[in-house]
């Protein structure tokens, strides 16, 4: 089968013929339809993720496609079955195995691009703001980077929830994406004083910050008396840096996010998110937007499309179209 391997950090990853894989004890096998790619792929290759899988790793977290084989001791989901998993790595392939657990049965109502954009962005956006940030209808919810699939996923999930949402992004083109995803209001991230302008708008409850760096400073500024401000990742390359007297001023709270530790301290918390947002996905509450759908062989280009901040929401690729 073939497979979008890297041999070492910071190596560009090639296309490579691979055995096909056995499923082992608890796990099942997927021939994989769709990956969607992340951010965190780029971070992946460079040796720069949180997590290190061992080497060669096939690159990859959020996939969709057909059950294909069962492990040992593995009841289910049937071979034959939709189904939506995740993972560290092993999406960008034909085939792949994955911890039963993890797979997520389909509706027929939920398409496989759609199943593989959704999982990180729209968990991580979730289980933020509901779980960690407690986000309450009617509040004022401000997200920056709006127009990149974590972005636009945390714009649909808080206009979901009853908050009013203010997206923050570069460019008109960009903006208008965000405003058809449900915020709001919109902010040019070019704005000269975005804290004047959160400020003139009433205000933030809730900052949900994927990019750092001026934007955050600008948040804490601009937050209201109890305000969250939610930690979600430095897209920008500026780690904001907090001066805790900011913080007591006005009672606020900066919370961080890492949506995949939660498989390994309170997996229940992600499977019951996951299990709300299926359920929105199926409703036609959720439309990822994907910018982008690329075959296996172009799995460079979708990397590099990210890379360049050229894609709007999701970039899939399609190992079984």
């Amino acid at each position: 089968m073939r497979a979008f391997r890297l041999s070492d950090f910071g190596h560009v990853p090639t296309l490579a013929e691979v055995p096909l894989p056995d499923p082992r004890a608890g796990e099942i096998r997927l021939r994989i339809t769709a990956c969607a790619l992340n951010f965190a792929d780029l971070l992946m290759i460079d040796g720069r993720y949180q997590e290190r899988p061992p080497l060669p790793l096939t690159l990859g977290m959020e996939v969709a496609g057909v059950v294909d084989a069962l492990g040992p001791g593995v009841a289910g989901p049937a071979p034959g079955t939709r189904v939506a998993a995740f993972g560290s790595s092993g999406g960008l392939a034909d085939y792949g195995c994955w911890p039963a657990e993890r797979c997520l049965p389909l509706s027929e109502a939920i398409g496989f691009r759609d199943a593989a954009a959704f999982q990180i962005a729209y968990g991580t956006g979730h289980l933020a703001l509901d779980h960690r940030a407690r986000l309450q209808p009617g509040e004022t919810l401000f997200v920056t980077g709006a127009a990149g699939g974590v972005g636009l996923a945390a714009v649909e999930i808080g206009r979901r929830m009853g908050a009013r949402v203010i997206a923050s992004a570069r460019g008109a083109d960009r903006l208008a994406i965000a405003r058809a995803a449900g915020a709001h209001e919109t902010i040019d991230s070019d704005t000269p004083d975005l804290r004047a302008a959160l400020k003139d708008l009433g205000g933030v409850d809730v900052t949900y910050d994927t990019v750092g760096g001026p934007g955050f400073h600008a948040a804490l500024r601009a937050s209201r008396p109890e305000g969250r401000l939610l930690a979600i990742g430095f897209a920008g390359g500026d780690v904001p840096q907090i001066r805790a007297n900011l913080l007591l001023v006005k009672n606020l709270s900066v919370i961080g996010l890492y949506f995949g530790g939660y498989l390994t301290f309170a997996p229940d918390v992600l499977t019951r998110s996951l299990a709300t947002l299926l359920d929105w996905l199926a409703d036609g509450s959720l439309k990822p937007h994907v910018s982008h759908e690329l075959p296996l062989d172009r799995a460079a280009e979708g990397l590099d499309l990210l890379r360049s901040r050229q894609a709007t929401g999701k970039v899939v690729i399609t190992p079984g179209a």
